[in-house]
């Protein structure tokens, strides 16, 4: 396994595919196209799928690319796990009724045991029990062993009715010290050691409102592979965090903040920062702006929890503009956007940050009243932290975090209620 970094892995990555007679396309915005189904484009197919169904002739009938992705179902999780973020960015390989499961998994393999040069005794794969033809392909054509294939029943993809099929995970194996030592650990087990890196979808139904799977006259390709994941196992990194395309951001933190990663809880605030920076930035390039709705309200939500950390940290003054240029310098060439819209991010980013800063203290002050004198089932009603809400600007959430850490529960009912 040879070292690359980020930006590297993901130019092999689109030129391997491009060698596949794949047109590269450039990432599409973050906010979805003519998809009132969609907040935020979160997964590499999801801007593609007009294609996907027929609804539009793609520009090929093979396509790669490296989609900018938000998500925010795990928001909680981000800074305390190795691998959740709210901006990341997926690797794809779409066939729009072109090639199928054949070449997908055998291009698969080829660029992670001959571009990447991962070690093959290392890479072991899930399929769907059902699906001969996919282990087949592994088995004959790869040449995996039984014991190196997985069948799991969830391995389909589906979202209710319209197009749908089997899929096939590849998993890196990361070593037993990552692992959580018990016997029966392998593919599937909830410890860090076994990596999924690479997900292949074999559209190859159509799903009815009565439940039915009629195959598909023109069979799909759509993969999904975590460039964040790819650079941790090249860079023989413990988290997507420490690899160069976060670290430096953290980096900057820790200057800003004169900090210690070492501690676990800075360590944690930190991670959280350098991931929200990245999907502000992002955000507000694509033309996402601070609101208390929709879009607007997410990117509000991920700003002021990435500056409760920072003051959790000790940092006083505006720092999250600051950290603008080192998320440019990482990615702002593979994503130019981000730089023609440089002043405009800096300028929301200031101000936003200035406007909760001013309540940031007296909400807190409010809030640790309300948790001295709450009942002893350590709930917060409804009614005070709408409050919070109304008149101090703390997103529930936020609210429901800071809450949570020192063992308190949010009536969430009673919140929508009021």
């Amino acid at each position: 396994m040879k070292y690359m970094t980020g930006n590297e892995i993901r130019k092999a990555y689109l030129q391997f595919f491009k060698s596949k007679e794949h047109l590269i396309l450039h990432s599409f915005p973050l906010i979805p196209e003519n998809d009132p189904s969609l907040l935020l484009i979160g997964a590499g197919m999801a801007p593609l799928k007009p294609y996907f169904t027929g609804k539009l002739v793609p520009p090929s009938y093979r396509v790669t690319t490296s989609q900018k992705c938000i998500r925010t179902d795990d928001i909680d999780n981000v800074g305390r796990t190795a691998r959740h973020h709210t901006f990341f960015e997926m690797l794809g390989n779409f066939s729009f009724g072109n090639y199928f499961k054949k070449e997908a998994i055998s291009w698969a393999w080829e660029f992670l045991t001959q571009v990447l040069e991962l070690d093959t005794d290392k890479l072991y794969v899930t399929i769907y029990p059902d699906d001969k033809e996919a282990y087949d392909y592994w088995h004959n054509m790869i040449g995996l062993a039984d014991e190196r294939i997985f069948k799991f029943d969830d391995n389909f993809w589906e979202i209710g009715e319209g197009p749908c099929g089997p899929d096939s995970e590849i998993f890196y194996d990361l070593g037993p010290e990552r692992g959580c030592g018990k016997p029966t650990c392998t593919v599937g087990c909830d410890c860090d050691r076994y990596l999924e890196i690479w997900n292949l979808v074999f559209t190859q139904y159509n799903r009815t409102k009565d439940g039915k799977y009629e195959p598909l006259a023109k069979k799909n390709i759509d993969t999904g592979c975590g460039l964040e994941r790819l650079a941790s196992v090249i860079q023989q990194k413990e988290s997507n965090f420490e690899t160069d395309l976060i670290f430096p951001i953290i980096e900057k933190v820790i200057a800003i903040s004169g900090g210690d990663y070492n501690d676990p809880r800075q360590k944690m605030a930190m991670k959280v920062i350098a991931d929200h920076i990245r999907a502000i930035t992002f955000m507000i390039s694509d033309g996402i702006l601070p609101s208390n709705e929709g879009r607007g309200y997410v990117l509000r939500r991920i700003l002021r929890r990435a500056v409760r950390f920072g003051r959790l940290l000790g940092i006083k003054d505006l720092f999250l503009a600051g950290l603008v240029d080192t998320v440019l310098d990482i990615l702002g060439d593979e994503y130019p956007e981000t730089r023609e819209h440089e002043a405009l991010i800096k300028q929301i980013i200031n101000t936003e940050e200035k406007q909760f800063s001013a309540t940031l203290a007296q909400g807190m002050e409010l809030l640790n009243d309300m948790m001295a004198h709450v009942g002893d089932d350590k709930v917060l009603t409804g009614a005070e932290v709408f409050k919070l809400y109304d008149t101090y600007g703390f997103p529930m959430e936020l609210t429901e975090e800071i809450a949570g850490e020192q063992g308190f529960k949010v009536d969430k009912d009673g919140f929508q209620e009021a």
